[in-house]
């Protein structure tokens, strides 16, 4: 754009009909705050400022909200309080407009708005002309009608509570998005008054106002219900929620991503994939999640901030949950069935770890097998080591974390307790059922456990008879 674009955010309304403590802008839609998504667009749109307008639950909102990662667009706040109306709103954001620029007024409870259509509406006000994003819907109630002259020009939005019999049939409904030159805004925004039913200060009127001064209001009209459509109670919520996940699916599709069916996907947040990526039913991705060339996804799997590198196979019900630290798998290796990989777990390639395997904080070298029934916690596992059925390190003491190594080629038997701190040397072996407390020496057969006994000819006690 040859003019700078400051985007308002209309966040200010309580969401009644949500039934939530939760301000409705922070409802969280693909992982997102609702508000979040419009604030991430904007900066999309290389916004020179982002002032979100807060009101109901302000501090919440704004302690919940962050910063766009374009660094060039600027995030800012201000209250409405009380809540008079739209107009009201934009008119407490007024001050901290600059007059060079085009205000773009979106809603916090819109997100799903695409880019491109903002654009587009963004071009046809060129920074001379109010400019509006309109829909026709076959149901247009509760919303404002377009009201157009016998040439076809806007002449007016009418607000549902204000318009007459004949105006409630008009089915082309103002979006509650516009695109103005601030510098005429800010004068509009002056002659509001709440001389209507709802007694508020309506931002639609600046529409009379253009026209009265002689300024053409121009239309982008769009077939696309979902980029305009608003959350208001869970049912809409949760509709959205779907429409976002099929647009997300469609993507994935496009560029070559299997899905078994689109439906039954989740992300809620990154996902990025190579060539050839499978993803099974059921499947939920939260937030940053990589998949390299030909990776498996099995059913029912939830995968959240993990890398997981080419050929490897995530088996069905397998939970990896990377947080801050991530996680990392290598190429090749096979997760679960019901495996769960946890903050700091790296594997290497060819790595095995079988169903019921919890691993956390540790790295697993190439070739290494966990394949049931394990705990590996705050663990270094060399090249090619067999860790048992059974077998746990014991990494805590009641206070802190200790680490276990255990060096090339150890197999470690079924039942064993490694109590940290501990080092296993090369190639030694860990007899089924040990509980081991010192470093073992390399290439050594380590046993600590009870002597068995036998003792032959014993009676089990018998119940006596009442």
């Amino acid at each position: 754009m040859s003019f700078p674009v400051d985007v308002v955010v209309m966040a200010a309304g309580k969401g009644t009909r949500m039934k939530s403590q939760r301000p409705k802008v922070l409802h969280r839609l693909g992982g997102r705050a609702l508000a979040q998504h419009v604030i991430d667009t904007a900066a999309g749109l290389s916004a020179r400022s982002v002032v979100v307008i807060t009101g109901h639950g302000a501090e919440q909102v704004e302690a919940g909200l962050q910063a766009p990662a374009a660094a060039a667009t600027q995030l800012k706040y201000v209250r409405q309080e009380p809540q008079l109306g739209t107009g009201h709103a934009v008119q407490q954001a007024a001050p901290v407009l600059a007059d060079d620029g085009v205000t773009l007024v979106l809603s916090g409870d819109v997100p799903l708005t695409r880019p491109e259509t903002l654009q587009a509406l963004l071009a046809l006000c060129a920074g001379e002309h109010l400019a509006l994003l309109t829909l026709d819907m076959p149901d247009p109630t509760g919303y404002g009608r377009i009201v157009r002259g016998a040439d076809g020009s806007v002449q007016a939005i009418v607000e549902q509570k204000d318009a007459s019999e004949a105006q409630r049939a008009i089915t082309e409904i103002y979006s509650g998005i516009m695109a103005v030159p601030t510098r005429l805004l800010r004068g509009w925004l002056a002659r509001l008054d709440n001389q209507n039913a709802q007694r508020e200060y309506y931002l639609t009127d600046v529409v009379k106002f253009a026209v009265a001064d002689g300024l053409s209001v121009q239309a982008h009209r769009i077939a696309d219900a979902v980029q305009v459509a608003g959350v208001n109670s869970p049912l809409q919520l949760a509709e959205l929620e779907r429409a976002y996940q099929k647009r997300v699916a469609e993507m994935l599709m496009v560029q070559g991503v299997r899905l078994a069916d689109p439906a039954r996907l989740d992300v809620r947040g990154e996902l990025l994939c190579g060539q050839d990526v499978e993803i099974d039913v059921n499947c939920v991705f939260e937030g940053r999640v990589v998949l390299g060339v030909g990776v498996r996804i099995g059913a029912n799997c939830v995968i959240a901030n993990a890398v997981i590198d080419a050929g490897a196979v995530i088996h069905p019900f397998t939970h990896i949950d990377g947080e801050k630290l991530g996680v990392s798998v290598g190429r090749g290796a096979l997760v679960g069935p019901f495996a769960r990989l946890r903050p700091g777990a790296v594997l290497g390639d060819e790595v095995h770890i079988g169903n019921f395997v919890e691993v956390k904080n540790s790295t697993l070298a190439a070739g290494a097998k966990a394949n049931h029934l394990a705990y590996l916690g705050d663990a270094t596992v060399g090249e090619r080591v067999n860790f048992g059925a059974g077998s746990i390190t014991a990494n805590y003491d009641g206070a802190n974390k200790h680490r276990t190594v255990i060096e090339a080629d150890v197999h470690v038997g079924s039942n064993c307790v490694l109590v940290a701190p501990v080092t296993l040397g090369a190639g030694g072996t860990i007899g089924g059922g040990s509980t081991i407390t010192k470093s073992t020496p390399p290439g050594a057969l380590s046993v600590a456990r009870g002597k068995q006994i036998s003792v032959a000819d014993w009676q089990r006690p018998v119940k006596h008879k009442r």
